[in-house]
């Protein structure tokens, strides 16, 4: 049983909408963020990430940082610029990026349930990035962006959504990535309940983008309710924002790999060492991988493909994963890294971003060697976090990405 809840959400005029969204806060440096909003007033980016307002010297994790985006967040209520709706609604969020689409639908899911384990992970989290997000949260007294999970489709929410969105929509633009954002209000009561009826039969929701939010929710929320002599279980606090799509929709990207050493080794000697574990064959050009089980390496302007041993791999969920191997093979045993989450050695790179970017880093001398993965599939995902398992650091690049600042939950 997932408990999902419609929720009061504070938003953007739809003539400002478009100005006002802004990419997540986790696929933008402070720099890259300060650019992209240097000539817009109303981004939401002065929220979520609000250093760019401040010195470029700021610490980021400075005390004036939340305190500027709890002042850009007050600043844009009292303007008008976002306003919060008068009840309680369920919202439909439709995202179309090259022809493909996904359609979401947004509410509040219960902090509990994360700790329950009936919202599943995949990974795990590094504590600054998770305090951080607890600060911004406690701060600005808001989940100011959504998480994004998915769930095992239903034909019966699929029928509600169907049904809404042929109903009058709220938000249509095309960002200027060129992803379509659309989204319908829904405030027929029959249809509110429904929904709500409809995920109670949903056993699990599962966190595709957004752990570090999620972790953070449910930390706020277990502290407010310590904090809360008179605690009920129904104030705001027990709840947190999420979009959830069925899980047919959803594609992910390959995450790949950039490595900037050999760890001492020649090329000759690096590409010996790994004949132990693949099959290889140099490539005329770049080719991505085709298959499980293939990776594609970029070595001294060369591409290579290689063929995973059929006799070291495996089938258990996590152990069976592409990107496993490559650590048990490769990563650890011949190039010394064993901490992805903090070897500086090794950094990575969403497949969004295309091979030349693996060959330009490694071209320009800044990395050795790279490594394109095959992309894991939901299946898997859904598999591994079915099974209680972790997947390793950086191994799902979901696309399109939500936009930030269409919906805030206020957690009063």
């Amino acid at each position: 049983m997932s408990k999902f809840r419609p929720f009061r959400a504070i938003r953007p005029l739809p003539e400002d909408a478009k100005q006002v969204a802004s990419r997540p806060y986790d696929v933008l440096n402070s720099d890259e963020a300060r650019l992209e909003a240097a000539d817009n007033p109303i981004s939401f980016l002065r929220v979520i990430k609000p250093e760019i307002d401040l010195p470029s010297d700021s610490d980021p994790y400075g005390e004036e940082v939340y305190r500027q985006g709890l002042a850009k967040l007050t600043e844009f209520k009292e303007l008008g610029i976002l306003v919060q709706d008068p009840e309680a609604f369920f919202y439909v969020y439709r995202l179309t990026m090259d022809g493909r689409t996904q359609t979401g639908i947004v509410g509040c899911c219960d902090y509990q349930e994360y700790y329950d384990g009936s919202i599943k992970k995949h990974e795990l989290t590094r504590t600054a990035k998770e305090n951080d997000r607890v600060r911004h949260v406690e701060t600005q007294n808001a989940n100011a962006e959504p998480v994004f999970f998915s769930y095992r489709g239903k034909p019966g929410i699929d029928s509600l959504v169907n049904e809404v969105t042929r109903s009058p929509i709220e938000y249509d633009f095309v960002a200027e990535d060129g992803i379509r954002h659309e989204l319908w209000v829904v405030r027929d009561r029959r249809l509110i309940e429904n929904f709500e009826s409809g995920f109670a039969e949903v056993p699990a929701l599962y966190v595709a983008d957004g752990h570090h939010r999620t972790a953070a929710a449910a930390r706020v929320g277990q502290m407010r309710k310590e904090d809360n002599s008179d605690h009920t279980g129904e104030e705001e606090y027990n709840f947190f924002m999420a979009v959830l799509f069925p899980d047919d929709q959803l594609k992910i990207f390959d995450y790949n790999r950039v490595v900037r050493d050999l760890n001492g080794l020649s090329q000759e000697s690096f590409l010996s060492a790994i004949k132990q574990s693949f099959e290889i064959s140099a490539i005329d050009g770049e080719l991505a991988p085709t298959e499980k089980g293939t990776f594609s390496m970029y070595l001294g302007g060369v591409w290579y493909r290689l063929k995973a041993n059929k006799e070291k791999l495996t089938s258990s969920p996590k152990e069976g994963l592409d990107v496993t191997y490559l650590s048990d093979e490769v990563l650890e045993p011949i190039l010394g890294i064993s901490d992805l989450r903090n070897d500086l050695r090794i950094d990575f790179v969403g497949g969004i971003r295309g091979l030349g970017e693996l060959e330009r880093r490694v071209d320009s001398g800044e990395m050795a060697v790279a490594f394109a993965l095959f992309p894991v599939s939901m299946e898997e995902l859904l598999a591994i976090a079915d099974a209680g398992e972790i997947m390793p650091p950086k191994t799902t690049w979901f696309e399109p990405k939500l936009r930030s600042g269409l919906f805030i939950h206020d957690l009063e």
